[in-house]
């Protein structure tokens, strides 16, 4: 396994408010972990939702008693939730504080991914396939039939998320497993990277990068700032 993250603040926003993990080493019962979190709030609230979500989702990894991948997923997710919905009422500073996550472990053959909100999963092998589904407006109006997906990066309403985590008492997570083999590339990004670049760019790059995981997203993060770089960019690569 090869593996590369970095986060970048983009070329228009003050502060980054994205939040990444990335450890091919056991963490708990899972061999590996990898985590974007974008967070959303005022300036500080943000950071702290982000971070405060990783690190819950972490903890909760590290001494889940669940049996299965995906059951130690959902309730790391869901206290997560808590943790940052309580802090956000405790503190009136981060009030209505709320982050999107993406989190995925490869055990073996088998990727086992948790999201909620528009940070996405994407698996590369032939042709690189958007795995999770965005908790976004843009996204229900792809789904309706109002609008073309290849709109969604322009549209103006592309920013707005339908679910959050942090933001009420409890989340709803959409969770995948998905097969994974030798040489499959898995993308994990915030939407300032795929608001940026158009998929067949990612793809391109990735597979002209494959065996450098750590050029491939330096590259990204790159192409994305020369588009725009309007939001921070996220991006955890990894190598099967």
């Amino acid at each position: 396994m090869q593996t590369f993250s970095k986060t970048d603040t983009g070329r228009t926003r003050e502060a980054n408010q994205d939040y990444v993990f990335c450890e091919e080493n056991p963490i708990g019962s899972f061999p590996n972990l990898f985590i974007v979190a974008d967070g959303m709030g005022g300036h500080n609230a943000g950071d702290t939702a982000s971070r405060m979500c990783v690190e819950e989702v972490v903890s909760q990894i590290e001494k889940s008693t669940k049996v299965t991948p995906i059951g130690i997923l959902e309730q790391a997710v869901a206290v997560a939730n808590e943790t940052v919905y309580d802090a956000s009422l405790q503190n009136v500073a981060l009030y209505g504080m709320g982050t999107t996550i993406v989190a995925a472990a490869v055990f073996g053959n088998t990727a086992y991914v948790i999201n909620v909100g528009d940070s996405r999963l994407y698996a590369c092998r032939d042709k690189l396939k958007q795995v999770t589904v965005d908790h976004s407006l843009v996204e229900e109006m792809v789904q309706s039939g109002r609008i073309q997906k290849e709109e969604m990066r322009t549209h103006p309403n592309k920013n707005i998320i339908t679910r959050a985590l942090g933001t009420s008492s409890a989340v709803k997570a959409d969770c995948f497993e998905i097969e994974v083999n030798e040489g499959d590339v898995l993308l994990l990004c915030s939407d300032g990277l795929s608001n940026m670049l158009e998929d067949d760019q990612i793809e391109t790059i990735i597979k002209h990068h494959r065996d450098d995981m750590k050029t491939a997203g330096e590259i990204l993060i790159e192409a994305a700032n020369e588009a725009g770089g309007k939001d921070n960019i996220s991006v955890v690569l990894v190598r099967i």
